[in-house]
């Protein structure tokens, strides 16, 4: 590891993870043989499995999911509460018994471009594809390419394309 590395104890790394300068990982688990760029946070009970990128800038907050082979684009960022607020209704500053994580998936093989906002409760499917710059508000299928804001299926990967 360098000095402009921050993993917690509670991380769980797996064999050959690639890591660049500028990170900050705490309470999550990357899969073996995973790169992760620079400036890019990894919260608690996130999971990134095997054989991932993840470029530079990207957050990664609590409840992801994202499964082997995916690769995540610069500036992606990930949801997980769909009502965020800095005060409770009595004006206390909020903690986190006052919200629930709501869990995002991302499939086998998908791939996110560059800045892009994933909402919470949705599932990115297997092979799909998500156009830079856009706003995934519903889980998008297995093999679709989506883009716009909302992010809406534009076409299927055919099987010639996988």
């Amino acid at each position: 590891m360098n000095e402009f590395v921050c993993i917690a104890p509670t991380v769980k790394l797996g064999r050959d993870v690639r890591l660049s300068k500028f990170i900050n990982l705490y309470g999550c688990e990357i899969g073996d043989e995973t790169k992760i760029g620079a400036f890019v946070e990894i919260q608690k009970n996130a999971r990134v499995g095997r054989r991932c990128k993840i470029s530079s800038h990207t957050f990664i907050c609590e409840g992801v999911e994202i499964e082997d082979g995916v690769f995540i684009g610069h500036n992606v960022t990930f949801i997980n509460d769909p009502y965020p607020r800095a005060t409770t209704a009595t004006g206390d500053l909020q903690t986190e018994a006052n919200w629930k994580v709501e869990r995002t998936r991302v499939r086998t093989g998908a791939s996110i471009g560059s800045s892009v906002t994933v909402l919470s409760n949705v599932t990115v499917g297997e092979n799909a594809i998500v156009g830079a710059g856009s706003v995934v508000t519903r889980d998008v299928p297995a093999n679709a390419i989506v883009a716009g804001n909302p992010a809406k299926v534009l076409r299927f990967i055919s099987e010639e394309k996988k």
